[in-house]
């Protein structure tokens, strides 16, 4: 099926056009006729399979056919975070701008008086996070009763946030007769229990099972031991000439600190995660997007609502707690049939969320071995020991062992000396509460022996 067989004006089959795609995705050839028919919609949609325009080109393609101009939208989009509001957005005014069909994004985090201001001046198509979208309404900034479309865009994650009451808030403002479509991830309970709310007689519809990652991205596993995972990222990263770099880390600290080091090295690094302002989350995807910056560092904030076309590599820096979020975050690469790279460092602490993710997709992760730096490959000759390596410490040389050796009695010197004094104190005060036999008082005979001491001293100072 083509893009002109699913009944799109001239000016959104340039659009896509322009965009570079050439066919409808699997996704999209299902959910588009269901909306133009008119039919409420629940689609279990993967990450990187063009779902977002599926929803993007019919709703930009009805709302065009009629020349009304109302201050107040008609059409409402409903994201869990602000970098997949503002991608939804990107999206939808790409189409808009061609047809006159007006869209804005609102979220929080930033000066809400902007939006506002934006919003009076009157939209077809808004976007929102459940939040704001709340405060807008509660303050009358925003009439939600003209809305003909409501979409939930990730409604799985939006649930997993918390969201489910600001959900129902929502719900009670706009119309009951309205036209409704719920995109998720996965279909949980939750989901199930929220559709039968919202829709009536949904189509359901489902290319992509949930549990599996997209066929177009190649999976690898570098078994290798935390304190060398830098070093392998550095590697791969100059030896492959890798031209811009996702890498996925747990925590805002661990991502700072990776990009510092990447930056001491000469490598064009940035962090994005939760401390960082919106307006410079906003710049750095952008720039990211456009080529701008080579290595990005993030936490799970950026899991969803990245959305680069040719984006080569993902790494997992460190593994995902949840073993689903390994898909959404490799689902960054290999969008739309284009083929990536997605490549796992893998500690031996973090074996047991391997094997989750494994059992997850139903497949064993391919192990590749880099000669230097993963478990049990070859140690290059240039490397004088390698420790808890047998083969390594067979060849090293008996001087470097010793000064080896001699460096980890000493560190473990300085860590006795930094000590807490506080723990010093305390043995020294139990140590004289043992009788001439060497043995522990209880507290309450020790207690009465002190007082007993006092009271002689007292007798004598008297």
């Amino acid at each position: 099926m083509s893009f002109e067989e699913l009944g799109l004006r001239v000016e959104l089959l340039k659009a896509v056009k322009s965009k570079g795609y050439t066919a409808p995705t699997p996704i999209q050839t299902r959910v588009i006729p269901a909306i133009f028919k008119g039919r409420d919609v629940l689609a279990r949609a993967q990450t990187g399979t063009g779902k977002t325009d599926a929803f993007a080109l019919p709703l930009v393609e009805m709302l065009s056919r009629k020349d009304i101009k109302k201050k107040h939208p008609r059409a409402l989009i409903l994201a869990p975070t602000r970098e997949l509001a503002l991608q939804v957005g990107d999206s939808i005014k790409a189409y808009g701008r061609r047809v006159s069909i007006r869209c804005t994004v609102v979220y929080g985090g930033v000066n809400i008086a902007p939006q506002i201001d934006r919003l009076k001046r009157g939209i077809d198509i808004l976007v929102a996070t459940p939040g704001r979208l709340l405060d807008l309404a509660e303050h009358r900034d925003v009439n939600l009763s003209q809305i003909e479309f409501l979409v939930f865009d990730e409604a799985d994650r939006m649930l997993d946030l918390g969201f489910s009451k600001e959900i129902s808030e929502v719900i009670e403002l706009v119309p009951t007769e309205r036209q409704t479509m719920l995109f998720s991830a996965t279909y949980t309970q939750q989901i199930r229990d929220l559709a039968k709310i919202m829709l009536k007689v949904p189509e359901y519809i489902e290319e992509t099972p949930s549990k599996t990652a997209a066929e177009s991205i190649v999976q690898k596993v570098h078994l290798v031991d935390r304190p060398h995972k830098r070093a392998l990222l550095i590697h791969l990263i100059t030896q492959g000439h890798w031209t811009q770099v996702l890498v996925f880390v747990r925590t805002k600290f661990g991502a700072n600190k990776l990009t510092d080091k990447l930056v001491e090295c000469g490598i064009s690094a940035v962090a994005l995660h939760g401390n960082k302002s919106q307006s410079f989350r906003t710049r750095t995807l952008k720039e990211f997007k456009n080529g701008e910056i080579r290595i990005l560092v993030a936490t799970d904030v950026a899991a969803r609502g990245l959305d680069i076309s040719n984006l080569p590599h993902v790494v997992n820096y460190d593994l995902p707690g949840v073993p689903e979020d390994y898909i959404h975050r490799i689902g960054r690469t290999g969008r739309a049939g284009v083929s990536g790279i997605a490549v796992s460092l893998v500690c031996p602490e973090e074996r047991a969320d391997l094997k989750a993710i494994e059992v997850l997709l139903k497949q064993k992760i391919s192990r590749e071995e880099v000669a230097g730096y993963t478990i049990g490959g070859v140690v290059p000759d240039f490397v004088l020991l390698r420790p808890n390596n047998p083969s390594s410490e067979k060849k090293a040389d008996k001087g470097i062992k010793e000064i080896v050796d001699q460096r980890k009695i000493s560190k473990q010197r300085t860590k006795t000396s930094n000590a807490p004094k506080s723990a010093t104190k305390t043995k020294s005060k139990s140590s004289k509460k043992k009788t001439k036999s060497g043995k522990k008082l209880s507290r309450s005979r020790a207690r009465f022996q002190e007082s007993s001491q006092e009271g002689k001293t007292k007798g004598k100072r008297r």
